[in-house]
């Protein structure tokens, strides 16, 4: 999905100006803590808030020096072709830069600020300068068949060539007139070059229905031999669209993938309200799911009201297939996506800990879902969003409620703290999807979403990098938290971990009420390892108030840890390291007697 562009606000000095391109743009103006007035968000550092949200894929417009952004971004550099917008802006706002992704939205949005602020706009990309066009991004609704030859035809033009344009207009601009480039507009398929650009007008709604199941290779060789047979360019499809009963079924989401296109589904009363439009109406359809019609109900809802078949209904055994043609480009797409809930861990709580792909599924959501401490460790790129908060112990309503949120069609984010599957969310909802009718489990319209798990910096990871490396050995994980884990199945775990010479994460160590847990594990571990053994107790990994400090296991209190604290037990083999930074904990993995043996042999 495309991501609205935020406005950064650096300087009390360039704050008007900033607040002006939101408005022209419908953006949100984040800005610097202590230097900004007035804004929607505020960050404490400019590069590192620039940065996530460069890796989050949301365009930048920042108002301040070209540099800073530069700065801030080029360690993120990979791939042009991906990188969001990146746009700055000077502080009186007599100049508009476009710095990265001039063919991704950059330039567009730079002459739109310019023009709405009286500003010059810097475009610098020099198709645009030589041509006021580039070729490799065609208006809304159209599709360039040949993308790679675009880079060559640029060239042949500024070269001095000329534009033959076969088809329809596209380009408004006056392209000077000549044979080294064809631009050819069809909707068939056409064989490109880098003399010949092919753009197809995606005005195709393509309808597909089928069994329970069906092959995705049967389905998609269906699709293509109706595609060939009606001479319609897979380029100019702008979408898939079937019944939402099958929202999750493989074979369509493999079509609408292989396509590059977005999957719309609509209700069956939707459907139903095209019957009067069918070319072939079934009463057994009707019968099975509520409409006349999956495949031409869907393809004609798609493209609108004044759409027509141009491919009525081809059925295989396992499948069917229409295509609809509206008159225009399809741009705004009628229906809903496939709903999708992304599963992610934001790590201990410090931005920088937070990877980008999580960062990127949380600036996609509609809606962000969860405790409401985790909800603002995200800072402003939560803000904006629609956001539901639930307290702990809420656990199991909060992950039925965003399923079923994201079963209405929405992109939702359940925002975890750590790694969202170790001790959190992901493994719940897994289980309430899982769960049968008469179960408590959920709708069948949230049993068909997109489910995402991104992973997490986890807290025993985080603690363990604080410390040192006191992972380098084999390890385990233990939640002290009886609430939902028989009190006999933990001392269970914690005599076998003990026996077995693990170094142990403590998670849910102590609350108010549960407060002997830990000192039954501290007896336990001590009857198999060193009294000296060194444990670590890190609390608020990752945040101003964090704290790390070092303990023998036979001098571990409860009173001194609590629910924000990780512990990290040491096994017979864990050392304290005393270096000039203080004492740093690792546990050896065995290199030193690998050596010996390797010398000796």
């Amino acid at each position: 999905m495309a991501l609205k562009p935020v406005v950064l606000a650096l300087s009390r000095s360039g704050e008007p100006v900033a607040h002006r391109v939101a408005a022209v743009l419908g953006a949100q103006v984040h800005g610097r803590e202590g230097r900004v007035d007035q804004a929607d968000a505020f960050f404490p550092n400019a590069l590192d808030h620039a940065r996530d949200l460069f890796a989050a894929g949301v365009p930048i417009v920042g108002v301040c020096a070209s540099g800073i952004l530069i700065r801030a971004v080029a360690p993120l550099l990979a791939d042009k072709r991906t990188e969001p917008a990146v746009i700055s802006v000077s502080d009186d706002g007599s100049v508009v830069v476009p710095l990265l992704g001039g063919h991704r939205g950059a330039n567009r949005l730079a002459v739109q600020i310019a023009e709405a602020i009286g500003a010059v706009s810097a475009v610098t990309t020099a198709g645009d300068v030589a041509m006021g066009v580039a070729l490799d991004v065609p208006p809304p609704g159209f599709r360039l068949q040949n993308p790679a030859d675009a880079k060559a035809a640029m060239a042949a033009l500024l070269s001095g060539g000329g534009v033959t344009t076969t088809g329809e207009p596209l380009f408004a601009e006056d392209l000077p007139k000549g044979d080294a480039l064809e631009i050819c507009v069809s909707e068939a398929q056409e064989a490109g070059s880098a003399a010949r650009l092919v753009y197809h007008p995606q005005r195709f709604a393509l309808g597909l229905g089928c069994a329970r199941n069906a092959d995705p290779e049967a389905m998609w060789t269906h699709v293509q031999d109706v595609l060939h047979a009606a001479d319609i360019a897979p380029g100019a499809v702008a979408c898939v669209a079937s019944i939402d009963l099958k929202a999750d079924e493989p074979a369509i989401l493999a079509v609408a993938a292989r396509l590059g296109v977005p999957l719309r589904v609509f209700a069956a009363e939707e459907l139903e309200a095209e019957a009067v439009r069918l070319a072939n109406p079934s009463d057994v359809v009707f019968a099975e799911v509520g409409c006349h019609g999956v495949s031409e109900g869907g393809a004609l809802a798609a493209g609108g009201s004044g759409a027509v078949l141009t491919v009525p209904k081809s059925k295989t055994a396992t499948t069917t297939c229409a295509v609809a043609r509206a008159d225009d480009p399809i741009v705004e797409m009628r229906g809903r996506a496939r709903g999708r809930l992304s599963v992610v861990g934001i790590g201990p709580g410090q931005a920088t800990w937070r990877t980008p792909e999580v960062s990127k599924l949380v600036a996609e959501a509609d809606e962000l879902v969860g405790y409401g401490l985790y909800i603002d460790l995200l800072g402003p790129l939560a803000v904006g969003k629609d956001r539901s908060d639930f307290p702990l112990g809420g656990e199991e309503d909060r992950c039925r409620y965003a399923l079923e949120q994201a079963g209405k069609g929405k992109n939702v984010a359940l925002v975890c703290s750590g790694d969202a599957g170790i001790y959190a969310m992901g493994a719940l909802v897994f289980e309430l999807l899982d769960r049968g009718p008469d179960q408590m489990g959920v709708s069948d319209a949230a049993r068909r979403v997109e489910v995402i798990c991104s992973p997490g910096v986890s807290a025993l990871q985080g603690a363990a990098a604080r410390a040192g490396a006191p992972l380098g050995h084999d390890f385990c994980a233990i939640s002290l938290s009886d609430l939902l884990t028989p009190r006999e199945d933990i001392l269970k775990r914690l005599k076998a971990a003990a026996e077995g010479d693990f170094v142990i994460a403590f998670y849910n160590p102590v609350s108010k009420r549960r407060r002997t847990l830990l000192a039954e594990a501290r007896d336990i571990l001590l009857s198999h390892r060193p009294a000296d053994c060194p444990v670590m107790l890190a609390s608020s990994l990752g945040r101003p108030e964090e704290l790390i400090r070092y303990r023998r296991l036979d001098e571990l209190q409860v009173d001194e840890v609590d629910m924000l604290t990780v512990v990290l037990v040491g096994s017979s083999h864990s050392r304290l390291a005393q270096l000039g930074e203080g004492p740093r904990m690792f546990t050896p993995r065995g290199y030193a007697r690998k050596i010996d043996g390797d010398l000796a042999g």
